[in-house]
């Protein structure tokens, strides 16, 4: 990218007679290697040489911002390193401007990112913009504030119950490296269990970044932080740009210790890291949809490992990559004891798990909702607690019903049930279908008493009268309000508190999506069918109160089941080993390293032939995907992972130097297949 102009400016006259506007280059180390800002081809992933202008030389420190000419335009960048020479070219252009004398990309972030370009295939640059948020000038031209003195270590008795609690606490405390993963008990205050794990590590003046899936937990776990300590920064990715920017400039320049915040927190730049925690690592929030695709655990794990910082993995369930790392040795576990845990958890009743519980309800096989879950849900209702009900799909209500006289709504044409069907998303009414004839009506009148139109999805539904909506009763009116239709719908309530003050305990029906506070914020695309299934259910059944306190969770599913038995004992330690196990004969991540090739097949040919695979390298496939589209797999095992890595990243430079037309998309450790 060499040049004999910089845009405006000219150069040197050959009588010797210096023009006006000429630039001169710094006198110390004029050279600059710039990461550009553009999404650029594999084969152009590397630093650009450009000449640092005298005018420049005081701000041009390593980590700011410049803007720099690249193929003819004014472009972004960060300058990564000032040195004496260039290996390209004696007359390169010079560096337009610096943005902001402020330091953004710290040697840690940019080590820690180029790492994490390597090892996912991907670039620098799409990697610095995950890593750092989009300048915001009014926010950086504030002063900064003192750094926050720091805490004094707190008590911690919550850590008491689990046998390795204390010990790794007095560890964190003298400073020492002490990986874990953390399996919390059911009923487990886990944000303030955090808190006290992050007030150990800042007591000692270093810095934390605790990183969970979704804002409702950023602002437990940072309502917790604060009741310890000071200079707690909460960060995520739904504020606003000059919100954002000014937090993130608040721990960039040392005034916050402790950092709190979804994905967007990983890279947060918190001055000498101390401790690093990922809660609940099986949630899909931690995978960011953007290339190259990074989760936060091996992000996370692989900065504790370049910054000597400890890392907590934290969660009710656990995973399979979890439990690899304590099989390694690398992060040994945090459990109870089997006493603490029958004191915690509740009682979880299975269908099918003793012969008395089949003889009493025959259907309870086929049943949605069997004879032993109203049993609970009654006695729950009695003793003055509440009740939630966690479905699997998306709502929907299998019949109406007049909201009066609870009628059933019949069609006009074959006297059929009248249903919702799911699949509308968008909030916009939908017509009633008959579950017979497939007829649609759209305005219709209660059999029985003519006026009141049925209720369906908390709507009300338009009478047959000139499609007119009548007059309720202040009695319908209310019904219509409370009742969400006549068979076992599911119907997605709005989020409200699971306690109303002065009011009795109310049921609470849930689907995926649609949880209360403590139970999160489950997303429906997560393909680990199993893991995410026992993952769900011990983070609604952390909610219930201990067994020996009447707590009862009934899971309607077979006690034969691996996922089930996991639950009913409340080891999920044991079925993590099952599903690693599992993976490990299929030769499936986290077992082995596994690259994804997709694209048409022509492209995707050309590059396995380039591909020069480590010695346990193995390609499967190709697959066809549909629309003309093919996947191919190749794996390797764990010990050459980092070959395999470079191996795919050689043979897409080598297809993108010739600028072939088709793209393909390469994904390492692809969660889909899993």
């Amino acid at each position: 990218m060499g040049g004999v102009r910089s845009g405006r400016h000219h150069s040197v006259a050959a009588s010797g007679i210096v023009r006006r506007g000429e630039r001169h280059p710094a006198a110390t180390a004029a050279v600059a290697r710039v990461s550009v800002d553009v999404p650029l081809p594999y084969h152009l992933d590397f630093p650009f040489d450009y000449r640092i202008p005298a005018e420049c030389d005081a701000d041009a420190k390593p980590g700011v911002r410049v803007r720099v000419r690249f193929r003819g335009k004014l472009t972004d960048g960060f300058l990564l390193e000032r040195v004496e020479h260039t290996e390209v070219a004696d007359k390169i252009k010079y560096i337009e401007r610096v943005v902001s004398p402020e330091v953004v990309l710290t040697p840690e972030i940019h080590g820690l990112a180029r790492a994490v370009a390597d090892r996912y295939v991907g670039s620098l640059a799409n990697v610095l913009r995950l890593a750092i948020p989009p300048r915001h000038a009014r926010a950086e031209a504030r002063e900064a504030e003192d750094p926050a003195p720091p805490p004094a270590r707190p008590e911690a008795e919550g850590w008491q119950r689990y046998t390795r609690g204390p010990a790794y606490l007095d560890a964190l405390a003298n400073g020492r490296s002490a990986n874990a993963v953390w399996q919390a008990l059911p009923g487990e205050d886990w944000p303030a269990r955090l808190a006290e794990v992050a007030a150990t590590v800042a007591s000692t003046g270093k810095g934390v970044v605790i990183v969970v899936p979704d804002y409702r937990d950023v602002n437990r776990v940072f309502a917790a932080c604060t009741a310890l300590m000071p200079g707690v920064v909460a960060l995520q990715a739904d504020l606003g740009p000059g919100e954002r920017y000014k937090r993130w400039l608040s721990i960039l320049r040392g005034t916050a210790r402790v950092v709190v915040g979804t994905k967007a927190a990983t890279f947060a730049p918190v001055a000498d890291p101390g401790l690093l925690v990922v809660w609940d690592d099986g949630d899909s929030g931690h995978a960011e949809q953007l290339a190259p695709y990074p989760h936060v655990r091996d992000v996370l794990v692989q900065r504790a490992h370049m910054a000597g910082a400890s890392l907590l993995v934290a969660a009710f369930a656990r995973t399979a990559e979890a439990q690899l790392l304590v099989d390694t040795g690398w992060a040994p576990e945090i459990v109870a004891s089997r006493e603490q845990l029958r004191a915690a958890a509740p009682r979880v009743t299975a269908i099918g798990e003793t012969d008395a519980q089949l003889a009493r309800d025959e259907a309870a096989r086929t049943a949605r909702l069997p004879a032993i879950a109203f049993e609970a849900a009654r006695d729950a209702l009695k003793a003055g607690r509440p009740v939630l009900v966690q479905v699997p799909r998306r709502g929907y209500v299998p019949a109406l019903a007049c909201a009066n006289c609870r009628v059933r709504a019949q069609c006009r044409r074959c006297a059929g049930p009248l249903s919702l069907p799911g699949g509308s998303t968008d909030g916009a009414p939908r017509p009633a279908e008959c579950r017979w004839c497939g007829a649609v009506e759209v305005m219709f009148r209660c059999t029985a008493c003519g006026l009141t139109p049925p209720a369906g999805r908390g709507r009300r539904l338009q009478a047959h009268r000139r499609g007119t909506r009548p007059r309720l009763p202040r009695r319908s009116r209310a019904h219509l309000r409370r009742r969400r239709g006549a068979g076992r719908g599911a119907r997605r309530p709005r989020p409200r508190r699971l306690h109303a003050r002065g009011r009795a305990p109310r049921r609470r029906r849930l689907r995926r999506g649609a949880a209360p506070r403590r139970l999160g914020h489950p997303r429906p695309r997560r393909p680990r069918a199993t893991e995410e299934a026992l993952r769900l259910w011990m983070t609604a059944a952390g909610m219930v109160v201990p067994g020996p306190q009447g707590g009862r969770v009934i899971v309607t599913a077979e006690s034969s089941l691996p996922t089930v038995q996991a639950l009913v004992r409340w080891d999920p330690v044991w079925h993590a080993n099952l599903e690693l196990s599992g993976r490990t004969e299929l030769g499936f991540p986290p077992a082995v390293r596994m690259a994804t090739i997709d694209g048409v097949a022509d492209a995707v040919n050309a590059v396995l032939d380039e591909l020069r695979l480590p010695a346990t390298g193995e390609i499967l496939g190709p697959v066809p995907l549909g629309e003309d589209k093919e996947r191919a797999l190749v794996r390797t095992s764990r010990a050459e992972g980092r070959a395999l890595a470079e191996a795919v990243a050689d043979a897409v430079r080598v297809r993108t130097a010739r600028k072939d037309p088709d793209p393909v998309r390469v994904r390492m450790d692809p969660l889909e297949l899993l």
